[in-house]
Order: C-alpha cells, then structure tokens, then sequence
C-alpha cells in the first residue's frame, strides 16, 4: 500500500462505510409501501434507493475529494487499487472468487431464512427484500419487465461498479489498519452496510472477504467489480425466463 495516501481516522472509515447504508435503507423503508402500492414488487425499491441514493452519494463523495483535491471533478489520485494484471489472472482470480461466492450464498441461504425466522418475523412483508421468481410473477406483466431489465442495469452493473469504487478503490487503502487487517475491517463495514439485510451478514462477510483480500493483495478493483457484477446478474438469472412471459 502506498505509504504516501493520507488515511483516514478510525472514526471516519466508520462513517463513510455505515452512512451512506443509512440513506440507501431510510429511502428503501420510505419507498417500498408506495411501490407497492402503484403495483411493482418492493424489490424495486432498493433499485430506485440504488438510482436515487447508492450512485449520487458515493460517486458524489468521490468527485467532491477529488474537486477539493485537484481543483476538478475527478477519480484520479481518489479511486486507487488500478494496478493492471494479466488477463490470465482476471480469469483465474475471477472464476475462482464468483465461484466461491456462490458457493457460500447458496451453501448459506438456509442459515440466512433461519436467521430471519428466528431474529426479523418481526419486519413487515413488505420491507423484505425479496426478488423471487414466484413472488414477481404474481405482478402484471409490464411492472415484471421493467423490474428485471431495471435490476440488470442497477443492480447487475452500475450499483456495484460504484460500489466497487468507493468501498474498494477508495475506502480500503485508507483504512487505518494493516493490509493484513484492512480487508477485514472493509468486508465487515461493507456487509453491516447493507442495514436493509442485516440477516446476511455472516454469508455476505464470509463470501466477500477473499475477494476483499484479492483486491488489496494484487491492487486491483478491476477484479472485484467482475465478481461483484457477475454474483449480482448471476442472482437473477432465474427471473429471465419471466421476461418471456
């Protein structure tokens, strides 16, 4: 890591992981009645909070460093970890690291609807983020379409490369540890980020941390945003068959 980049307190590494979360679930909490009420599964609420909130506040916190710092809106010197690799090892790193995410979501899930039945039967249905095949294919078909092509585009892409950008490229080489326990500290923050899902913490840790590690390790947030991208649109593969009615 360089040791030239200015890192930030523990305080503030807090903050710019949590707060952002914060205002992504406050927008989801206040939205997802009025989706479902106008007809759309509540799954796009968290697509309209990723539009409305995830993108402006994380690219904005971005661009506004780099404005103070250089005078213009600009990643540059903000966004680190580009370093470049062999195409061989994005394969290699990126077939192995998707692979055990899936291995860990679906080897999990039983823990995680465990966790909900144990811990948030409490939480009304419809804050319950949940983008079933069954469940969205109670809605009519045009609220069906314009959520999963939504979903591809905001969750499949643009959410998680901006993610990527700010938790990876900026947050984890300032964090005020070791590389050794930085990625830690960054996997944590990121999953308790999620507040919309807090039954997911232990499986989103667990399948994110080796690629966390594989990020600061080689450099690279090219990586995570392949794997992050792939998990997500592999997430909802099984709803495009609903595409086709």
């Amino acid at each position: 890591m360089n040791n030239s980049i200015q890192r930030h307190t523990l305080w503030q590494t807090i903050g710019l992981h949590l707060i952002p979360g914060m205002f992504l679930t406050i927008f989801y909490i206040l939205s997802a009645p009025l989706v479902a009420k106008a007809g759309y599964p509540t799954y796009m609420a968290i697509l309209l909070a990723i539009f409305f909130v995830l993108i402006p506040v994380e690219l904005g916190i971005l661009l506004n460093e780099g404005k103070r710092k250089t005078g213009r809106f600009t990643l540059d010197g903000i966004v680190l970890n580009r370093e470049q690799l062999p195409l061989w090892q994005y394969i290699v790193f990126g077939v192995v690291l998707i692979g055990w995410c899936g291995l860990v979501f679906v080897g999990l899930s039983d823990m995680d609807a465990a966790i909900i039945r144990q811990y948030f039967s409490w939480i009304p249905s419809v804050w319950m983020l949940n983008g079933d095949p069954e469940i969205l294919s109670q809605f009519p078909r045009t609220a069906v379409v314009v959520t999963i092509i939504a979903g591809l585009l905001l969750n499949g892409i643009a959410g998680p490369v901006v993610e990527e950008l700010y938790f990876r490229g900026y947050l984890l080489p300032r964090i005020p540890s070791s590389r050794a326990w930085a990625p830690v500290i960054n996997a944590v923050l990121f999953s308790l980020y999620h507040f919309f899902s807090p039954w997911q913490n232990i499986t989103r840790i667990l399948a994110l941390l080796p690629m966390v590690y594989a990020v600061s390790w080689k450099r690279n947030i090219y990586l995570s945003i392949v794997v992050h991208c792939s998990i997500n649109i592999i997430g909802m593969l099984p709803l495009i068959p609903l595409l086709a009615g």
